[in-house]
């Protein structure tokens, strides 16, 4: 499918880590991007490939994951539009220590690590900002370590629903649906659980009459008591 059409200057300009740059520093980051078309499915890179760029989802949904010694899966992270990720992997010069595949009908903008460095050297600045969207990542990673240690199955699910969906101030007796934008078993890998246990937990907080399931669509009937159950 053409991707011409897609203005990569205006869509860098949006995002953090290129915000403060000139449209003619814009163009020339530009100049080191390419643009992919990916369907469901498709392979980015695998363990143990050269990392010579990172990438932000433009559209779509992609999948970080590991593959054990017996050859299971565990999602590490699941990178929605307008996130990057394999920043700081860039810059070791080391071959990438994960999978990436997408999850969905995605597109794909990767930026060369050549044309950062080059923007660094012009731009000691520019460094900056490429450490802060680098720390926040680490942020949200050991964010995820602390909640797979210290909650419960039943807390990380919640959490999910609530949290990650941006629904935990909702006013008590008004009802959001939230739609899983991958299946339930690759939610439950992220979250560190088995599937069948994230469906027994989804079933309890039906049976609660906290959310009514409707496939793909979880409707939080009441947000506020929900939280409170994963409290108990």
């Amino acid at each position: 499918m053409d991707v011409d059409p897609f203005n990569i200057p205006r869509f860098l300009a949006v995002l953090p880590l290129f915000s403060d740059l000139s449209p003619a520093e814009l163009k020339r980051a530009a100049e080191g991007c390419q643009v992919r078309r990916l369907a469901r499915g498709d392979t980015i890179f695998r363990y143990g490939e050269p990392c010579e760029e990172f990438h932000v989802v433009v559209t779509g949904r992609v999948k970080l994951f590991a593959i054990s010694m017996a050859g299971q899966e565990k999602v590490i992270e699941l990178v929605g539009p307008g996130h990057s990720f394999a920043e700081a992997l860039m810059f070791t010069d080391q071959p990438y220590i994960l999978n990436a595949d997408a999850l969905t009908s995605t597109l794909l903008l990767s930026v060369s690590k050549q044309s950062i460095v080059a923007e660094i050297k012009r731009d000691p600045r520019f460094s900056l900002r490429m450490l802060a969207g680098i720390s926040r990542r680490l942020h949200g990673l050991v964010h995820d370590i602390e909640s797979s240690a210290l909650h419960s199955g039943m807390q990380r699910v919640i959490g999910y629903l609530l949290r990650e969906n941006h629904v935990e101030d909702c006013a008590t007796g008004e009802v959001f649906t939230v739609s899983l934008p991958v299946t339930k078993a690759t939610i439950a890998s992220r979250l560190s659980l088995t599937p069948e246990y994230f469906s027994k937990v989804l079933h309890e907080l039906e049976a609660e009459n906290l959310i009514q399931i409707d496939k793909r669509d979880i409707h939080i009937i009441d947000a506020q008591r929900l939280e409170r159950y994963g409290m108990q």
